[in-house]
């Protein structure tokens, strides 16, 4: 793999580092600047939003300059963000810092996902995508609870000093590994919208949504469900979520491997496997054994379908592939928040902490219903294209068919040459 996709990587690392790094630090931010918790946890809605936001609008932006500046530009965003919110005086200066780093969210694995695609043979494009997403994935096994570890005995601004200096080396990797590519000519709004006339660019969009979505129905009640439930104590809800972190992983790595040789049959295994699984927690939450291996499960299937539903938009969005990228991964946000507000509610009506399970698990099983659909609709779609194709060829003129009949013998009639005789002159 090129070294690019390691400054690649990197970025990611800080941007996964500080997406979930708040959650872990909330009561301690929460107290230092006198707000609840439930305020407190606006820090997190409000970064969710500005992913969602910030996706297509840092995007259309970057149309302007080449792709490799704009990575620059999002890194730099994404420091002078965290510095904001390490140096905040009041919490509103905080919440805006967690803003402008949103911004860059979305935009940089967006544009980031058709940089990667484009450092690798067409065959190894997923594989690519999926290493730049290791970055995020890591973050969860060792950026989350290092973060929250400093946070919790160092103050909760060393953590986003550490998170800036994270995006620090992020930049100068871009800037030193990351080929110059022009910037993309001919490229308009129009353009760019355009892809998302595609049905199927929408359909997998929607896959996002709601696959995406199951996983964070569950994850995001995993404390309440963890202690009251399986019977952990709060200091294991760190350790659990790394194994969460390590199936995140493993199933990035997996999804990327082999959605480059069955994108389709892949999702099918995994959006199946992860409603399976996620209905099945309603049971295996009760036993500490059972519920951690299931978690893991649950980071693993849930992230297998990550690059293929990545690479599926790049495909289909074929010649305008950046804002629906980056859109898309607005999509995974959209999802987590869609999920942590539906699985609020069936607690909040009194079916108990594990409710949100059954929740996650429709939703994946909504997104399988979806790839099958995109599935068949793509079928029949190049069912008729071929059918078009055959019926305006122009048939060929047919050429004499040779005959079987033995030749006819020709027969050549000899005529004696005329013997012209001249009469004798009369004596």
């Amino acid at each position: 793999m090129p070294l690019a996709l390691l400054a690649l990587a990197i970025g990611a690392f800080g941007i996964g580092t500080t997406e979930f790094v708040i959650m872990g630090l909330l009561p301690d931010v929460a107290s230092d600047f006198g707000v609840s918790i439930p305020m407190a946890g606006f820090l997190v809605t409000g970064y969710a939003l500005g992913v969602v936001l910030g996706a297509p609008l840092m995007t259309i932006l970057g149309t302007k300059v080449s792709r490799k500046r704009m990575l620059m530009l999002l890194m730099g965003l994404f420091i002078a963000g965290n510095v904001l919110s390490a140096v905040a005086p009041v919490f509103g200066v905080m919440l805006a810092g967690r803003v402008v780093a949103s911004l860059a969210h979305g935009a940089f694995f967006g544009i980031g996902s058709v940089v990667a695609a484009d450092l690798v043979a067409p065959e190894k494009k997923a594989g690519a995508i999926a290493m730049m997403f290791t970055g995020l994935t890591v973050a969860n096994v060792v950026g989350v609870p290092l973060g929250t570890y400093v946070g919790q005995s160092a103050g909760w601004r060393a953590t986003f000093f550490i998170v800036a200096a994270l995006g620090v080396l992020g930049l100068l990797g871009v800037a030193k590994l990351v080929p110059e590519q022009p910037k993309p000519e001919g490229v308009r709004l129009r353009h760019e919208l355009a892809a998302f006339r595609n049905v199927q660019v929408l359909l997998a969009m929607a896959m996002t949504v709601l696959g995406f979505g199951g996983v964070f129905a569950a994850i995001t009640y995993i404390t309440p469900m963890m202690t009251e439930v399986a019977g952990f104590a709060d200091s294991s809800v760190t350790w659990l979520l790394v194994l969460f972190g390590l199936g995140m992983v493993g199933g990035n790595l997996i999804g990327g491997k082999f959605a480059d040789r069955a994108l389709m049959p892949l999702l099918y295994v995994s959006l199946g496997a992860l409603s399976l699984v996620l209905a099945l927690f309603t049971l295996t939450a009760h036993n500490t054994v059972t519920a951690a291996i299931t978690i893991v499960l649950i980071g693993a299937l849930g992230f297998a379908t990550v690059p293929p539903l990545q690479k599926r938009v790049l495909d289909q969005a074929a010649g305008a592939p950046t804002l629906a990228s980056a859109v898309n991964i607005g999509a995974f946000n959209l999802g987590n928040a869609l999920a942590a507000w539906l699985g609020g509610m069936v607690i909040a009506a009194g079916l108990g902490y594990t409710a949100p399970n059954w929740v996650g698990a429709a939703l994946a099983a909504s997104a399988l219903g979806l790839a099958v659909v995109s599935h068949l609709l793509e079928r029949r779609t190049a069912t008729t294209h071929s059918l078009v194709v055959t019926a305006s060829t122009p048939a060929r003129p047919q050429s004499p068919q040779p005959t079987t009949d033995p030749p006819r013998p020709v027969t050549i009639h000899r005529v004696p040459p005329l013997i012209h005789r001249t009469k004798e002159p009369p004596s």
